[in-house]
């Protein structure tokens, strides 16, 4: 593989997908300019290596302190002054694995070279591509030019389709739902298809109810942009049938059942699952996987008006299946219920539905540990496995099929909600499940699709999650 050179520059949010090609960023190795050395190194190794560097960078090294914590940063100036080399830290335990996004970041301008104990060198240049990020659509921020050479041993290509789904996901849930309603997120869905030259059909208004979509229609009915399914394909008739279902709310004020303010503050990443499946099409297409897509994003705006759905309204669903409302604030499962039947209806290899779906989800595992719920425990398996490999954490819950009468409507054949507090992301899921009969494999991620604090590599704000676990299992899988 040849080496290339791939740069930290702000500027990636500036648009949803023009900018997603990052080919401004992978420049050739040979360009000129002297590559500054990035000394990865443990506390324990420390000393050692140090003994080998000139005395005057090992006096300055020991003189300022650098004890290689986790994360800990200096520069080591030559004669005349300029950065000679950069310590890079690795604590003393195992490292945080995506470690090397606190660089992009924190380097001055110049083309750097990482060196030392780099134990995952594809994961490390990843990293450092995910932590230059930033979404400035809205600021006049200067341009940062930290550039990295890309380890030989690593698979350039594949970097920067992987780099470009997640910012393709990121700028979208962060765009404000001004910017980001659900003809904008339309519009997102067939500018990546025009890219691909995949196809798109959307049902909107009240064509939804005329097709037999009332629960989708139902949702998002209240707002001034029409509701809509949109429903990309890409990919030979002939090939594994994978599907991607992505909740597309792109803003939730939970409906008459009106959230907190403090509720509402992030809502625009309601849309978090579509954006999510977005990115994830966008990886299986650059990489021309020998699959047959299907991306189906119900768009939507849970508002609040005179014909909003309203708490006890009970509406026939797209499978007939009839659906008490219990609380117009789970209007997330609503809508996924109609894409679901008919992505099922079709009776795909994998079918794959990614939601900001539940608060339990998070009271149970966190921001940072999406769950997800299946029946193939093989399938499960195989994910965890992937996950664990590129460091794209997932933690799979039990569909546990006891607690499916909490679901129980005495008026209805079941309820959006269960009457209590208990097991919320465990019954949302076996809700979801109803609607999945034909299907050889189903599995549901009930993501948070957003980042409260950066991390390295992770910055403040929308996310990616579980995409690079799935798009690392379906590679394999088939041959990308």
């Amino acid at each position: 593989m040849v080496s290339l050179l791939v740069s930290a520059m702000t500027g990636i949010g500036h648009s949803f997908l023009s900018e997603l090609e990052l080919n401004n960023l992978l420049i050739p190795a040979g360009s000129p300019g002297a590559r500054i050395p990035v000394l990865a190194v443990s506390g324990s190794e420390l000393a050692r290596v140090v003994k080998k560097l000139p005395a005057m960078q090992r006096a300055w090294i020991q003189n300022t302190g650098f004890a290689a914590g986790e994360g800990e940063m200096l520069l080591v100036p030559d004669t005349k002054g300029k950065v000679a080399r950069v310590m890079f830290g690795l604590g003393k335990g195992p490292a945080e694995r995506q470690v090397f996004g606190k660089l992009p970041i924190s380097l001055p301008d110049g083309e750097y070279e990482l060196t030392g104990q780099i134990d995952e060198p594809e994961l490390a240049a990843l990293s450092w591509q995910l932590g230059s990020y930033s979404f400035d659509k809205y600021k006049k921020n200067a341009a940062h030019n930290a550039r990295l050479v890309m380890p030989r041993v690593t698979d350039a290509k594949k970097i920067s389709q992987i780099a470009e789904g997640v910012f393709l996901t990121r700028n979208l849930i962060n765009t404000p739902a001004n910017d980001m309603g659900p003809g904008e997120l339309e519009k997102a869905v067939r500018d990546l298809a025009k890219r691909f030259r995949a196809t798109v059909k959307v049902t909107s208004g009240d064509k939804l109810l005329k097709d037999n979509f009332p629960l989708i229609h139902a949702v998002g009915r209240a707002s001034i942009d029409a509701p809509r399914l949109v429903d990309m394909k890409w990919g030979k008739a002939n090939a594994p049938k994978i599907t991607l279902v992505g909740k597309g709310v792109c803003f939730d004020t939970g409906g008459l059942d009106l959230k907190p303010p403090a509720g509402m503050i992030t809502m625009k990443k309601d849309m978090g699952g579509a954006a999510n499946v977005l990115g994830l099409a966008a990886m299986i297409m650059a990489a021309k996987l020998p699959i047959r897509l299907r991306v189906l994003i119900p768009a939507v705006e849970n508002s609040v008006s005179g014909n909003a759905f309203r708490p006890s309204d009970v509406i026939k669903s797209r499978k007939g299946m009839s659906v008490e409302i219990g609380n117009t604030d789970a209007e997330g499962r609503l809508v996924l219920a109609d894409a679901l039947t008919l992505a099922d209806d079709e009776k795909p290899d994998l079918l794959v539905d990614m939601a900001t779906l539940t608060g339990a989800a998070r009271v149970a595992l966190g921001p940072d540990l999406p769950p997800f719920f299946t029946s193939d425990d093989g399938f499960a398996k195989n994910l965890e496995s992937h996950a664990d490999a590129v460091d794209d954490p997932l933690w799979r819950m039990p569909l546990w099929s006891r607690y499916d009468s909490l679901l129980h409507s005495g008026i209805a054949d079941v309820n959006n909600i269960s009457p209590g507090s208990h097991a919320g992301a465990i019954t949302a899921a076996l809700f979801l499940a109803r609607f999945v009969e034909k299907t050889k494999s189903y599995v549901h991620l009930d993501t948070f699709a957003w980042n409260p604090k950066a991390r390295p590599g992770r910055p403040e704000g929308g996310e990616a999650q579980g995409i690079r676990a799935l798009f690392s299992l379906l590679s394999e899988k088939y041959g990308g």
